[in-house]
């Protein structure tokens, strides 16, 4: 199935799913100073966002639907931004990006933060930060690392330190393969929550 047709049918599906899904109360931001107390080098952060297909991921989770996207946290020089894979409408907006931690929080529903276990987040940031710019896969395809999608990101680097590692996957009939789910993450034996907050 190409590209196109993916995108195509994934933003009819979602416009769709949106339209009709109740709307959760947004995170108020006077809690980011909280979240700047918490959060550390390398952490994971998870949201459910408002955007078109965030209510489509996050049903592809079958345990935990609380979010819809996923990033990691990294702290240079006391700031903290946010390296996360984002596919979007917008023309040339579809790419491992860096963003702010305000900007990353702006569209959340609901916020998870999660600790690898027995993984240093100096390493896991630091190795994100390779990743800059790579494309957003529209195939989500695990087999090519040279496009990633928002789990896959976090996956390719996780193996990269722990080659043992495995991440659960869940078969999407729409896209014919499996793909990382963002339960993988909050239910998984590899990350400790360290923080919730949103619309449960």
């Amino acid at each position: 199935m190409s590209a196109g047709i993916i995108v195509f049918a994934i933003s009819i599906l979602s416009v769709f799913v949106y339209a009709i899904m109740p709307k959760g109360k947004i995170v108020v931001l006077q809690e980011t100073d909280e979240l700047f107390r918490i959060v550390k080098d390398g952490d994971i952060i998870c949201r459910l966002g408002d955007r078109f297909w965030s209510q489509y991921f996050k049903d592809v989770s079958i345990t935990d639907k609380r979010y819809s996207h996923v990033g990691i946290i990294r702290i240079n020089n006391g700031l903290i931004t946010v390296i996360h894979a984002e596919g979007t409408t917008e023309p040339g907006k579809d790419f491992v990006k860096e963003e702010s931690f305000e900007d990353f929080l702006k569209i959340a529903k609901t916020i998870g933060v999660y600790r690898a276990k027995n993984i240093d987040g100096n390493q896991i940031s630091n190795l994100a930060m390779k990743y800059i710019d790579a494309p957003f896969d529209w195939e989500f395809d695990m087999r090519d690392e040279s496009r990633l999608y928002c789990t896959e990101l976090l996956y390719v680097i996780l193996k990269s330190i722990t080659p043992a590692l495995k991440l659960k996957t869940t078969y999407v009939k729409l896209l014919g393969q499996d793909i990382i789910p963002l339960e993988a993450i909050s239910d998984s034996e590899y990350f400790s929550e360290v923080y919730l907050k949103g619309a449960l």
